[in-house]
């Protein structure tokens, strides 16, 4: 029997001998409510002694760890991406000013430094204002309560719960210092847009450090744990600049700061970071996360607050990004419109619609970016719109291309051209097609006729020199598919596989200047009805010429006779040194690049050519530090030799022609030494361009995820080429020239061209070649050789 039930058996025999005892009524009634009183306190010990057994228990407050936000860092050290359960920062006490701390003081527990855990005075005084009112107005809750809270209780409201917070916060008050409650405190709660913690909340609403914040914007910041829904900023700013009065109306009270300051403070203007919820480089952050839960495991990677340094380049992603996005549209158009989205009901609804959703007309006027926009007037020489409340016009030459109508999947078949010559004959009022701002002109933007294309692309660049990857994007766009095409998919390249095969002929001993026959043959597979013809692009071909010639003009036939010359094995063999792991086809067919590989694989490779031979395993992560600093990997280099510098120099210097005189010939006047190579497959149904300069080196790839056709002549030069000419017009920028050097091993030759021997004296079609010395020509060609009398057979 325990001493309660004892004590309650002892009271019921005092009062049983009293009644016998026939004393006085009001003595009994006196027991009884005694007795009463008794059992009272003796079930609230009871009730006591039940919370105390079932409370969590908070010995390891002294070793808080609470869930923390995974970082991922640009090379210039700029936040690209985040994980997290709980988006948290922790900050150290004395990192916080004192202000902000005032301020939560201020509206959440005035009496904080007065009290052990409960605020009697504060309960009174809520109860007193609230039976006045005849409703919640106040509540009483401590800081040290609210931390329990959040650290150890659920959101349940229930007596069990409030009674649990009361017992913990006095718990904690015994074992806590007050300025160890207030940094666990100002480091646990909510702020509001996923920030948990007062330097979270910083980085969210104002992109600055808590210790950079100022007496406004700290009471902006005071105002959010009592409701981060209903004085949001973003969301209810009249409420939110009401509750930022209100904290320093009650700092101006518990003295923190004086009525001048507080006037100040009132009358500045914050700004507020932009709320967004893009990434910069979503594919790239997401090939991050990948890499660490490989690595360290999800708990690590979502709670642990992983330090992350990559070799991103952020400005240059940001480039890319752009120019992929603009150089997939293009492509788009040309493929052919394909109508307008939909029909609207009004005008007026569709422009309430817009706006009601929270996207503004001041987002909607920032150029860039595709929106939504209804016709409200179709005239002869434009139309005009309404996209997000604002009013957009545009002009004929920004709309014309849609006379050609796509009506199907193929661009080649389904396309129509409508004949169209106003847009009174393409658009009708209410419709619902996509525009971009170009620009403001008072409060009408300038717009232009968009669509989003169906088309995919990605861009890969990296530093041969060390392997970092600085630029990646796997798609158009990440929010429409994850997957990430630059690191994944595996397509065919085309002729951007045909450096391989010279390569693999350079190692054998070939040269640039080596003759090769270009004529039609024909190939049976196993005897069978199975008959391959390579063709070149032009459809003819043209007869004796040169290994360079024929890489510079990607010329199919010769490449496919040059394998044969030189055997497959020795091409696989190359390709897997220069970190190729993607199958790849036995047969002659893999000189036309009939194999899928990834654009990483192949930029990588290109970066080994122009790398001298020395293959660098491309890598994303610097570094990766614990939330404590303590480093716990780091990138370490493996160069290794690949090719001969002499080889390497060779494939490069020819891949220089590509662009000089080649398929590639658009980019020769980019103003520093450029080598590279485009690649297109059957049917134009995938679009490469990779290559670069000793300092960088990039790959393009377009097309569509399923095989079909991208348009009539879309081949590298035409879809990919642009994409990669206009980011390395830019990414170079920053970059010094720095030319291929030729090794000591390699000579130059004069040479007849016709022949690839000696050209003799006074010969006008005489080149100069580049050869590993020891291979060069020692036979003086005929003076009657001449370019003139090069065979040029017909199709077969």
């Amino acid at each position: 029997m325990t001493f309660a039930e004892r004590f309650l058996q002892l009271l019921h025999h005092l009062l049983r001998n009293l009644l016998q005892r026939r004393q006085s009524v009001w003595k009994a009634l006196l027991w009884g409510a005694v007795t009463v009183v008794v059992i009272g306190f003796v079930a609230g010990l009871v009730t006591v002694g039940y919370l105390l057994q079932d409370l969590p228990p908070i010995t390891g407050l002294h070793e808080y760890q609470p869930s923390l936000v995974t970082r991922v860092y640009s090379a210039d050290k700029q936040v690209i991406g985040q994980f997290f359960v709980e988006r948290r920062i922790l900050v150290p006490l004395d990192k916080i000013p004192r202000q902000l701390v005032n301020a939560l003081v201020a509206i959440e527990d005035s009496r904080f430094f007065e009290h052990r855990g409960l605020d009697f005075v504060g309960i009174a005084r809520a109860a007193i204002t609230n039976l006045a009112s005849g409703k919640i107005r106040q509540g009483a809750s401590t800081i040290t309560q609210q931390l329990a809270r959040s650290l150890f209780l659920s959101p349940k409201r229930d007596f069990e719960r409030k009674a649990k917070e009361a017992l913990l916060a006095l718990k904690m008050e015994q074992i806590l210092g007050k300025e160890q409650i207030l940094e666990l405190y100002l480091n646990q709660i909510y702020f509001g847009h996923g920030a948990y913690g007062v330097q979270s909340a910083a980085h969210t609403y104002f992109g600055k450090d808590v210790g950079e914040i100022t007496l406004a914007e700290a009471a902006y910041l005071a105002g959010l744990p009592k409701g981060p829904a209903d004085y949001s900023p973003y969301y209810h700013p009249d409420a939110s600049k009401k509750r930022q009065a209100t904290v320093l109306r009650r700092m101006v009270e518990e003295r923190f700061i004086t009525p001048a300051e507080a006037d100040a403070a009132m009358a500045g203007e914050v700004q507020f970071k932009r709320l967004t919820r893009d990434e910069p480089a979503p594919y790239f952050v997401e090939h991050i996360r990948q890499r660490l839960m490989a690595t360290y495991g999800e708990a690590m990677v979502y709670k642990g607050g992983l330090q992350v340094y990559t070799t991103l380049s952020f400005p240059e992603q940001q480039t890319a990004t752009t120019i992929l996005e603009q150089g997939l549209r293009e492509l788009d158009k040309r493929q052919g419109y394909r109508g307008p989205l939909r029909r609207s009901a009004s005008p007026g609804e569709f422009s309430a619609k817009r706006v009601n959703s929270g996207a503004s007309a001041d987002a909607a006027s920032r150029p860039g970016g595709i929106i939504e926009a209804v016709v409200t007037r179709v005239e002869k020489d434009g139309l005009t719109v309404l996209a997000r409340g604002l009013t957009g016009q545009i002009a004929t030459d920004d709309l014309i291309w849609a006379r050609r109508r796509l009506k199907g999947p193929d661009p080649i078949k389904h396309v129509k051209d409508t004949g169209a010559k106003t847009p009174d004959e393409l658009f009708n009022i209410g419709d619902v097609i996509e525009v971009r701002v170009k620009k403001m002109v008072g409060n009408v933007a300038q717009m232009t006729l968009e669509q989003t294309p169906l088309v995919e692309g990605a861009l890969l660049s990296l530093d041969p020199r060390t392997g970092a990857v600085r630029v990646m994007i796997g798609g158009y766009d990440f929010q429409r598919s994850e997957y990430n095409r630059a690191t994944s998919a595996r397509r065919q390249p085309g002729s951007a596989f045909k450096p391989m095969i010279y390569a693999a002929a350079v190692n054998q001993g070939l040269s640039p200047g080596t003759p090769i026959v270009d004529s039609g043959v024909v190939y049976n597979e196993n005897d069978a009805d199975l008959v391959w013809r390579p063709e070149n692009y032009d459809q003819q071909f043209y007869g004796l010429s040169t290994l360079r010639e024929s890489l510079v003009h990607s010329r199919n036939a010769a490449t496919v006779r040059l394998l044969e010359k030189i055997s497959i094995p020795p091409v696989l063999d190359l390709a897997r040194n220069l970190g190729i792991t993607s199958p790849l086809a036995n047969d002659l067919t893999l000189a036309l690049g009939s194999s899928g590989v990834t654009l990483q694989e192949l930029t990588a490779a290109y970066g080994t050519f122009f790398n001298q031979g020395i293959r660098l395993e491309p890598y994303t992560i610097e570094s990766v530090l614990d939330a404590n600093d303590k480093v716990l990997e780091t990138h370490v280099p493996d160069p290794r030799a690949v090719m001969t510098k002499e080889s390497a120099y060779l494939i490069t210097n020819m891949m220089e022609d590509v662009i000089q005189r080649g398929t590639a010939q658009a980019a020769k006047d980019m103003g520093r030494p450029l080598a590279g190579k485009t690649g297109t497959t059957n049917d134009f149904t995938d679009a490469w361009f990779v290559g670069g300069a000793p300092n960088l080196v990039t790959g393009v790839w377009v097309g569509f995820d399923e095989i079909r056709t991208l348009g009539d002549r879309e081949t590298g030069s035409r879809a990919a080429l642009p994409i990669w000419m206009n980011y390395m017009t830019l990414a170079l920028e920053s970059l010094p020239v720095v030319p291929f050097t030729m090794p000591d091993g390699i000579v130059e030759v004069t040479i007849d061209p016709a022949t690839g021997l000696l050209a003799p004296e006074g010969l006008d079609q005489a080149i100069v070649e580049v050869y590993l010395k020891g291979t060069e020509p020692t036979k003086q060609a005929e003076m009657k050789s001449s370019p003139s009398q090069f065979f040029k057979f017909d199709q077969m």
